[in-house]
């Protein structure tokens, strides 16, 4: 099989060079040629753009058929719910995580259950065949309808799909495939993106479904170039603190769901084991209540989810006092400070903060702002909460407290684990009276903070 012919083309301008450069000869920058397969000349009497009209054919909207997508489930519940109900025909899955968090063990558990109705296939790049049937062993999984390929070259990979015709195929993983038309080393952007968009196009022609593993770096983003999120059609990261038996996996891109969806797992000697009321996870067990503890419920996609926030608060012994923020915005801490101290006369200038979301969850969302307020409070005060009490809200500059999403969600799953207070903003109100709770609704910040005393 000949070689096709390389260029080096420019990330910032599109120009194109026929060999590498440490500077763009067309617009100057440095370091922003990258490989590519250059493309081949049109037919005499063809342009690339009728080309593309042969390929289609221009269309209604109104007159496509717009029918539901048909999934296929994974055999855990948690991996369906992120995926948006199952696996489809002709996507492709990349999901990434930090070495080590679980990502080849779930898909192996997945593809053991899979390939007891469907035909499955597992490439590897980075184990050989006996160690992942040592996993399998020890992880007691039927796996012996999973079919196994160490392979690394695309061109091998693509042939092998092609002759056994799989539904599901797991890459583990992309950054260690390569191709033979480029002459970069594997994990290199041209090389992750060119194998990407071969692997895609395979599986939007043939039907078969393609996981890709992806590598992440050290700030926790997936490496290679950012197109090889745009090309695939669903984007999963994998979360967890190694020393922590809890893993986490969200949707952060879904073409065929919703994006933002959590699922909850537990890492065992059996592998992962999905976790039924993840709210209790992240939810410490205090024999009393204690101060700068305050729970706040969460919204994860769909999903209501209870959380514990804690904050301690010490006397600086520094010029500059300490703000650290685990789990929550750094940002959003500094400002939240100065809200409390404009709004509500509290002062923590000279004070040491620290804030910590229990179990090693990621909140995103602005619904966290009262419970890391009054946990704050509570902590500066040395006075706990009220035993029971649940906390949402969105703080804004202005000291007003602003409603979230879903609130009546929120407070049902809140009833649902026995708690009995709620310190919620005024447009969150129910309608209707949720059995057994007591709704406190505020407008600002400071009346938040007097229902403390």
């Amino acid at each position: 099989m000949a070689k096709a012919k390389t260029i080096y083309s420019c990330t910032e301008c599109g120009g194109q060079s026929p060999k590498w450069q440490g500077q763009c000869p067309h617009c100057g920058e440095w370091n922003t040629l990258v490989e590519a397969v250059a493309e081949a000349a049109p037919a005499a009497g063809k342009n690339r753009f009728s080309a593309l009209a042969a390929s289609g054919k221009l269309q209604q909207l109104a007159d496509v058929e717009a029918s539901e997508v048909s999934r296929t489930p994974t055999g855990i519940a948690e991996f369906d719910r992120v995926l948006g109900g199952g696996l489809v025909e002709g996507g492709v899955v990349l999901i990434g995580g930090d070495p080590g968090i679980g990502k080849s063990t779930l898909l192996l558990q997945a593809l053991a259950h899979l390939s007891q109705t469907k035909k499955v296939l597992y490439v590897s790049g980075e184990e050989s065949a006996q160690q992942i049937a040592l996993r399998a062993k020890r992880l007691a999984l039927d796996a012996s309808e999973v079919h196994l390929l160490p392979e690394i070259q695309l061109e091998k990979i693509q042939a092998t799909v092609a002759n056994e015709k799989p539904d599901v195929v797991v890459i583990d993983s992309i950054q260690t495939v390569y191709s033979e038309q480029l002459t970069s080393a594997p994990g290199s952007v041209a090389q992750v993106r060119e194998c990407a968009a071969q692997l895609t196009r395979l599986a939007k022609s043939s039907g078969v479904t393609i996981i890709l593993v992806g590598h992440v770096t050290k700030e926790g983003a997936l490496a290679g170039p950012r197109v090889l999120e745009h090309i695939v059609d669903t984007v999963l990261y994998f979360e967890g603190d190694t020393h922590s038996s809890f893993r986490l996996i969200r949707a952060f891109k879904n073409r065929f769901g919703a994006v933002n969806e959590l699922g909850v797992f537990a890492m065992t000697e059996k592998g992962l084991r999905e976790v039924s009321n993840p709210s209790a996870l992240f939810l410490s067990q205090h024999g009393a209540q204690v101060p700068g503890s305050c729970v706040m419920v969460t919204q994860e996609g769909t999903r209501p989810l209870l959380v514990e926030i804690q904050a301690l608060l010490d006397d600086s012994h520094a010029p500059t006092p300490r703000r650290l923020s685990l789990g929550l915005e750094q940002n959003r801490l500094a400002m939240l400070l100065a809200v409390l101290h404009r709004h509500a006369g509290i002062a923590c200038f000279d004070q040491d903060v620290f804030i910590n979301a229990v179990g090693g969850v990621k909140i995103t969302e602005p619904g966290a702002d009262m419970a890391v307020l009054l946990a704050i409070v509570s902590s500066l005060r040395n006075r706990p909460l009220p035993e029971k009490m649940v906390v949402f809200g969105e703080v804004g500059l202005a000291g007003e407290v602003r409603p979230v999403q879903r609130g009546q969600e929120r407070l049902k799953e809140a009833a649902k684990l026995g708690f009995t207070h709620a310190i919620i903003p005024k447009a969150n109100t129910p309608k209707h009276k949720i059995e057994g709770m007591e709704i406190i609704a505020v407008e600002r910040v400071e009346e938040a903070v007097a229902k403390m005393r």
